[in-house]
């Protein structure tokens, strides 16, 4: 199509629109409002007084006298500000029993002109041809009145899933942070305070099951560091959280607490339980150190084992557990040992 025929349409539609805002002007001409004024009542207002509630229903149209009168729609719909001589309450009116969409409140002392079924019938019957163009304001008005809102919705719409995009970036962004600072970054288990607060979490949801600790702790690291340097050491790091990683059931929490120390946090009734997930680990390591190469991936750990009070606190668990490494590292290491109840016992 030529380009002056599209800007004739353009121009076509513009024309139309201007014409249908003018049609739907929420103020009633001087003929219209002389025939309103004979068949409808009066009813003053005062400040503040609220005309109908949003929800009510209502068959009623309303003629601003004197006065002013708002229009609340609720959320962040835009308030309507109405004066002398416009209407407002018109499909109650036209449809009948129609379920107000806004609350309407008087600003200031005032007078209203109402409209019920009776008053709009005898209108009719005075002047058809001017009350059938004011039919088509009020249509016209309710339709531009329906656009309005759906553009505004679409925009609180937009706005909503800008929003919702934001929260969901940000609440990945503290996921990740709180991750961050609950992992170790080289072995990807927990660190000391992931445990802490993993613990916090047990006594607040009122944990009661059985709990064994596992105290892990790599022997002879420091030579390994010495003699190959520290990416060879990480790399031994790693392959012992990974044993741990392996053993360890959906409840059960490994971790690093720090250097060449772990700890393995376990679901656990008995003794025998515990020391299940303790000879694991060192039969594990002591396999793969038959498969060494000349550059270590892997080298000998004591563990120590205990079963420990949910109702106790870290450090007893602590002491008791440590008390049963430093037996087995007393032994030559690579191995592990269980103490019972005061960490001063020891088998």
């Amino acid at each position: 199509m030529p380009s002056d025929g599209v800007a004739h349409i353009a121009r076509d539609r513009a024309d139309k629109e201007q014409v249908l805002v003018a049609d739907a002007s929420a103020s009633l001409a001087v003929r219209e409002l002389e025939l309103f004024a004979a068949t409808g009542r009066e009813r003053p207002v005062r400040d503040g007084e609220r005309i109908f509630r949003r929800g009510d229903p209502g068959q009623v149209m309303y003629v601003v006298l004197d006065g002013r009168v708002d229009l609340d729609f609720g959320s962040d719909l835009m308030v309507k500000h109405l004066g002398p001589c416009e209407f407002f309450g018109e499909l109650g009116l036209l449809i009948g029993e129609h379920t107000r969409s806004a609350d309407a409140l008087a600003v200031g002392d005032g007078r209203l002109l109402e409209l019920g079924p009776a008053e709009f019938q005898r209108l009719v019957e005075c002047d058809p041809v001017l009350v059938a163009q004011f039919l088509r304001r009020a249509i016209t008005r309710v339709v531009l009145n329906e656009q309005n809102l759906i553009r505004q919705l679409r925009r609180r719409n937009q706005d909503l899933e800008t929003a919702l995009d934001n929260l969901y970036a940000t609440t990945h962004q503290l996921n990740q942070t709180e991750e961050l600072i609950r992992t170790d970054e080289l072995t990807g288990l927990y660190n000391r305070r992931g445990l802490t607060l993993h613990l916090q979490e047990c006594r607040r949801i009122g944990f009661r099951g059985g709990l064994g600790l596992l105290l892990v702790d790599c022997d002879r690291f420091k030579q390994v560091n010495d003699d190959h340097g520290h990416l060879v050491g990480d790399r031994v790091l790693q392959n012992i959280s990974g044993i741990l990683r392996s053993v360890a059931g959906p409840d059960d929490v490994p971790c690093r607490l720090g250097g060449d120390e772990f700890c393995l946090l376990v679901s656990a009734q008995s003794r025998q339980d515990v020391m299940r997930y303790a000879d694991f680990v060192v039969d594990t390591t002591r396999n793969l150190l038959r498969l060494q190469q000349a550059v270590p991936t892997i080298c000998p750990v004591s563990v120590g084992a205990c079963l420990v009070d949910i109702g106790d606190d870290w450090n007893e668990w602590y002491a008791r557990a440590d008390a049963a490494l430093y037996e087995a590292k007393r032994r030559g290491g690579n191995c592990a040992h269980w103490i019972d109840g005061d960490p001063r016992t020891l088998d």
